[in-house]
């Protein structure tokens, strides 16, 4: 239990400090993106060059496991660009979960639109949600291409 209220109290300061920095305007990306802690993308994909161009449609990615659940996504392509990318699914049930994708979620998804590509910079905390975005954008682009 002690250990669930440290969690907590961790993750919600962060709510707080994201909020705080997000009203200062400081990031391009939002105000948060900047501040998460990012590593590489996993080994072993390849990444899309950010001028490609997908063909226009709308595209269901297979869905990826993310060990507490599934993460599964649609990208809308729209004038050889990706112009939407939609959550189907993603852990959601535990409170945790919640939390972390609350955070995760929309950095993944304007990232993915910015660069254009699946290839986007795994967000520490969200390591397994970022890993399985990345799987399951990337079937979704590799239908588009």
């Amino acid at each position: 239990m002690k250990r669930f209220g440290l969690s907590a109290l961790v993750i919600v300061s962060f709510l707080f400090y994201a909020a705080h920095r997000q009203t200062e305007g400081s990031s391009a990306l939002g105000g948060v993106a900047s501040q998460l802690p990012l590593t590489t993308p996993p080994a072993g994909q390849n990444p899309t060059p950010v001028g490609r161009t997908y063909k226009d449609g709308t595209y269901t990615g297979d869905p990826a496991d993310a060990y507490y659940g599934n993460v599964q996504v649609k990208a809308t392509v729209a004038g050889g660009k990706v112009t939407e990318v939609q959550f189907l699914d993603y852990p959601h049930d535990r409170r945790t979960s919640q939390m972390i994708n609350m955070m995760a979620t929309p950095l993944l998804r304007s990232e993915a639109i910015q660069t254009q590509t699946a290839q986007v910079d795994i967000i520490s905390g969200a390591t397994q949600t970022s890993q399985a975005f990345i799987a399951s954008l990337g079937s979704a682009l590799s239908q588009a291409q």
